[in-house]
């Protein structure tokens, strides 16, 4: 074999394979930062590119598409001392890969510091009713401030969505009660004003009646005849017996009581 021939081949091959390496594609939507002898050197675009070996390297490709960055829940306690659980979800991207390599070390990682401290300043502004009718305006307040701590980073915070809010289970568990104890209470308001409302139709209809006693006897027999079949459902059900006969006689006593009184009077000559 020729001497000049095997000191050249190695040569050739060493110079192909350099050649072959230095060769670098990189694809659509991502980007490269190249360090020269340990300096930042230049950015490298989606495409081919050459980078000269043994003196220059890649030191990062990342996407500067928009990425998702979700924060576990996180305890934060309201301005009425209330305490809770609340996640998120982040959406952001890379504007400038140099920035965000070298201005921060962990840029991921910087973003989700900062969602923390701000996600439990925003909630200690709001009592916990306002948290839930205020979240729109949370997202609001996070997006602002996110976006401006990380612009000298080099990347842009685009969208910032709250996820679930929950408090306490025993904040959870009064609150169960406040509400059934609400409830309630309306419950009883509107029973009362249909009561209120059922005595005054009947009143003003007994008194364009001409027939008001057939009309009281009808609606206590109606008034019995439910009764006992409320009785009859209960669990704990009794047989009862009652006379109709004795039970039409105290309405026709009652009645007559009335119609003996003085108009205006209670049946004793007194007001």
């Amino acid at each position: 074999m020729d001497p000049i021939l095997s000191i050249v081949a190695p040569l050739v091959l060493v110079i192909i394979g350099s050649t072959i390496g230095s060769v670098k594609v990189i694809n659509e939507g991502n980007q490269a930062l190249v360090e020269r002898l340990g300096r930042y050197n230049r950015k490298l675009s989606p495409g081919v590119n050459l980078v000269v070996p043994f003196v220059e390297s890649i030191v990062v490709e990342d996407t500067t598409r928009e990425k998702v960055l979700a924060i576990e829940p996180q305890q934060a306690i309201t301005k009425d001392n209330v305490s809770l659980r609340a996640d998120a979800v982040i959406y952001w991207q890379i504007l400038d890969l140099e920035k965000a390599y070298y201005a921060v070390e962990d840029v991921e990682q910087g973003i989700q510091n900062l969602v923390l401290t701000t996600l439990r300043s925003a909630f200690g502004q709001l009592e916990l009713e306002e948290t839930y009718s205020s979240r729109n305006k949370i997202n609001q307040t996070l997006l602002h401030q996110l976006d401006e701590a990380t612009g000298s980073w080099g990347v842009k915070v685009t969208r910032v969505e709250l996820r679930d809010i929950t408090p306490a289970k025993t904040v959870m568990e009064s609150l169960e009660l406040e509400r059934a104890a609400e409830s309630k209470k309306r419950a009883a308001i509107l029973e009362a004003e249909g009561t209120v409302k059922s005595i005054q139709l009947l009143s003003q209809a007994l008194e364009s009646h001409p027939n008001t006693r057939e009309v009281l006897h009808f609606l206590v027999a109606q008034r019995y005849v439910d009764a006992s079949e409320k009785l009859g459902e209960s669990a704990n059900s009794k047989v009862v017996f009652m006379d109709p006969k004795a039970l039409n006689e105290a309405i026709n006593g009652l009645m007559s009581n009335e119609s003996d009184a003085p108009n205006g009077n209670n049946g004793n000559g007194k007001i």
